[in-house]
């Protein structure tokens, strides 16, 4: 299967706002991630601008929609659809999360939390080898935000991706952001789980993703519209200085997105940190 390892260094998110500043001009930044779903046609303007863009930059293909953890089974239609894409593209990178998102036909369009129990471990096994094997290579999986914890839960959510990642040669994309908002809204330790990932082989953690998070009334949530925390950065340095600084970091700006210097800018941060051993904040 094909693997990747660090080296491609600071990424930001491809949005349709900035095809025209990327097909205009080399922009310095080092690869590109797109969500795959809004690739998936046989043509059109969006797939022409990736195929375009893929020549000067490695892409990194992120998947929304799969739901892997579906107790009813994911969209074999999906599927091959993505396989498509990465047969296309040659990307670097895929992932996907460590979710669900169908039931009974119709699929939910959310990143919904796995009961952290050893049934639903066994069934993401089974998918993630399903998908590796129709892909031919090896993929990522990320831990997600969540807004509850389920009662029958009986492992954490690093122990769970750890067990995975063991089970099925998969690699873990590591969201730091997201072990914040969990740490806020479940009163659970983002540093503990950091200290659960250090048991992987080295390698496993692939890819890291940083972004911003909005503070509601009840708890934080995880919208990708505003630049990094500092406490998300101080939590990025913790994880650096766990699994190396040379793992490939991508900045994520999803909502209220900004002219592309803004972006790049908190780019430069996590290359700076990379570089010099800390983050300007």
């Amino acid at each position: 299967m094909h693997q990747t390892g660090p080296g491609l260094g600071v990424g930001i998110g491809l949005r349709s706002q900035h095809y025209r500043d990327f097909l205009n001009a080399s922009i310095e930044i080092d690869w590109l991630e797109v969500h795959s779903e809004n690739y998936f046609g046989d043509g059109g303007y969006d797939l022409h601008v990736l195929q375009t863009l893929r020549q000067d930059y490695p892409i990194s293909l992120h998947g929304v929609g799969l739901g892997l953890g579906s107790a009813q089974g994911f969209n074999e239609s999906h599927l091959h659809k993505l396989k498509n894409l990465v047969q296309r593209i040659q990307p670097a990178l895929v992932s996907e999360h460590l979710c669900w998102g169908a039931i009974a036909g119709r699929h939910l369009n959310d990143l919904l939390p796995l009961p952290l129990r050893q049934d639903a471990l066994s069934l993401m096994c089974q998918r993630v080898d399903q998908l590796q094997t129709v892909l031919q290579r090896s993929v990522l999986i990320e831990n997600v935000s969540t807004y509850l914890r389920f009662a029958e839960d009986e492992m954490s959510e690093a122990a769970f991706l750890v067990e995975l990642a063991r089970r099925t040669g998969c690699g873990i994309l590591l969201d730091v952001n997201n072990l914040f908002v969990n740490q806020h809204n479940h009163g659970e330790s983002a540093e503990a789980a950091l200290a659960e990932f250090a048991h992987l082989p080295a390698g496993v953690i692939r890819e890291i993703h940083l972004a911003g998070h909005l503070q509601s009334d009840d708890c934080l949530i995880d919208h990708h519209g505003c630049t990094v925390a500092p406490q998300v950065w101080a939590l990025y340095e913790k994880t650096c200085a766990l699994f190396g600084a040379d793992i490939p970091v991508l900045l994520e700006w999803d909502t209220d997105i900004p002219a592309l210097p803004v972006l790049l800018a908190e780019a430069l941060k996590a290359a700076q940190y990379r570089t010099a051993g800390k983050v300007p904040v």
